[in-house]
Formats: structure tokens, C-alpha cells, sequence
């Protein structure tokens, strides 16, 4: 606490077998996403099972990891596998997720400036809780966003540790699938839970922009190491801005951040 300086030195990276258990609702995810880039240089492939939180408020549950951000990654040349073994919902956690990565020589440049045609679906998950609640959600998203009843299904899981509630809406598109999430909280009404993700799924496709708010900032990472690549996505995140100067300092890599419109942005990896 209060340190001023960071020294990294790295040794050679290790792939293999490794089984980690974040405990309670800590985030699944989020330690697969620090591990991925280093077991993706590794020489020989990597099996990862991670046990905690799969679906948290805080950080990407597994079906945007699945859905969104890993298909990503394949374009680019990785090849990263999810299972998804159980849920974990916060704040009881007790997920658990097996990812296989095989060792990728170079990651490709990508290039990600128009979203398509789009379709879009809804799922609502619940653990331990009344279907009725999944079923107001998506209530609130077919009137909001317009969708038919087969476009939404309620999803009952059996084997949790704990009871949850998340609703995912998937804009399914030419060149990318985003997934739009919204989690249930105590004290916080089902109406309540719908209609702020419908706010960030009706933002998201407002603009033609493929990439959203929170993938944004997770593809500066692998961006970064191909060395090259653009993609449009809304207005940056704290998250994406900071993630940006991070891997500046780790990476004689330039990142440029353009606004282009009202709540378009273009960033750049890479000379322009």
C-alpha cells in the first residue's frame, strides 16, 4: 500500500494442468482473463480449472467470456475452449469453469469497425429463486426492445450452491455477438433489473459500433500484443482508459483513443 514503483521480472512461462478456487463470489473470469495472455505464449497447451464466482456483478460472467470474448480471441488466431461445470452466482460463488488454451506463435491483427444486421435474443437465469422473476425481466425487455416471445427463454439452473438471478441479452450481429448482462440483487425488484440493461443494450444499438463498453477495454490486451488493430466502439470506460495506460507502460505499443460522434469512439492499436 502506498508503493510508488512496480519491478516485473518474469522467468519462463510454465503451461500445464492448474486448478485455482477464488472463493465465495470472487470473479472465475477475471483471474482466467490475467492468466490467458502468458499461457497463450507458452509453449505447449494449458488446462485451466478455476472454482468462484461465474456470474458476478462485478466482472464478465461466463456466457460473455463464452459468447462474445473468446470467439473474438479465435478470430484472431487463439485457440481458447470454456466449460462452464457449474454456476456460481454472488455472493454465495462456488462456480466452476475448465478452460483448455493451446499455445498460439502470433496472434493476427483484427479489425473491427461495423457491426451488421442484428438479431436479438434473451435468457433469464435463475438458481434457487421463482421462475416468475425471470419472467418478469423478460417481461420488461419484449416491451422495451420489441422482441417476440420465442426470442426470450427462462432458464432454470438445478446444481448451485446458492441462489441467483442474471439476464442476458445477446444483439447477435454480422461480425460480433455482445451480450448485454443484467444480475439481480437483493432489494432491487426484477422491473428494476430489466430496465437498466435494456438502457445499456438500447445505447449499444443506437450506434452501428460493433464493440461495446466492456469488451472494449478487454481487447486492448491482445490487441496490444498482435501490435496492430482498430475497432469502434461508445464513449470509454474509466476502465478502458486506464487499462490503455497500463499497457503503455508494459508495452512500446501506441493505443490512440479518437471520438468520431456522439458516443462513437475509434481506437487504434498500433501506427495509424
Amino acid at each position: 500500500m502506498g508503493s510508488q514503483t512496480l519491478t516485473f521480472e518474469p522467468l519462463e512461462i510454465q503451461p500445464g494442468e492448474y486448478e485455482f478456487a477464488v472463493g465465495t463470489a470472487g470473479s472465475a473470469t477475471l483471474v482466467f482473463e490475467t492468466l490467458l495472455p502468458a499461457l497463450l505464449c507458452g509453449r505447449t497447451p494449458s488446462r485451466i480449472t478455476i472454482e468462484g464466482g461465474t456470474h458476478n456483478p462485478f466482472a464478465p460472467p461466463y456466457d460473455f467470456l463464452a459468447g462474445t470474448f473468446l470467439p473474438i480471441l479465435g478470430r484472431m488466431g487463439a485457440s481458447v475452449t470454456a466449460s462452464l461445470e457449474r454456476c456460481g452466482f454472488y455472493p454465495a460463488g462456488g462456480g466452476r469453469i475448465a478452460f483448455e488454451i493451446a499455445p498460439c506463435s502470433a496472434l493476427r491483427t483484427l479489425t473491427l469497425l461495423d457491426r451488421g444486421a442484428t438479431q436479438v435474443r434473451a435468457r433469464s437465469l435463475v438458481a434457487s429463486l421463482p421462475e416468475s422473476i425471470a419472467k418478469r425481466e423478460l417481461g420488461i425487455v419484449r416491451e422495451r426492445l420489441g422482441l417476440e416471445r420465442h426470442q426470450c427463454r427462462v432458464e432454470s439452473i438445478e446444481e448451485c450452491v446458492g441462489p441467483g438471478n442474471v439476464l442476458l441479452i445477446a444483439v447477435e450481429a454480422e461480425s460480433i455477438t455482445e451480450i448485454v448482462t443484467g444480475f439481480g440483487i437483493k432489494g432491487v425488484s426484477a422491473e428494476k433489473v430489466a430496465s437498466d440493461a435494456c438502457d445499456e443494450a438500447e445505447r449499444y444499438l443506437k450506434t452501428n459500433v460493433p464493440v461495446g463498453s466492456h469488451l472494449a477495454d478487454q481487447l486492448l490486451i491482445p490487441m496490444a500484443l498482435a501490435g496492430d488493430g482498430s475497432f469502434r466502439t461508445l464513449s470509454p470506460s474509466a476502465h478502458t482508459q486506464t487499462n490503455a495506460s497500463v499497457i503503455r507502460r508494459f508495452l512500446d505499443v501506441p493505443i490512440a483513443i479518437d471520438a468520431e460522434g456522439e458516443d462513437v469512439t475509434r481506437i487504434t492499436i498500433g501506427p495509424k
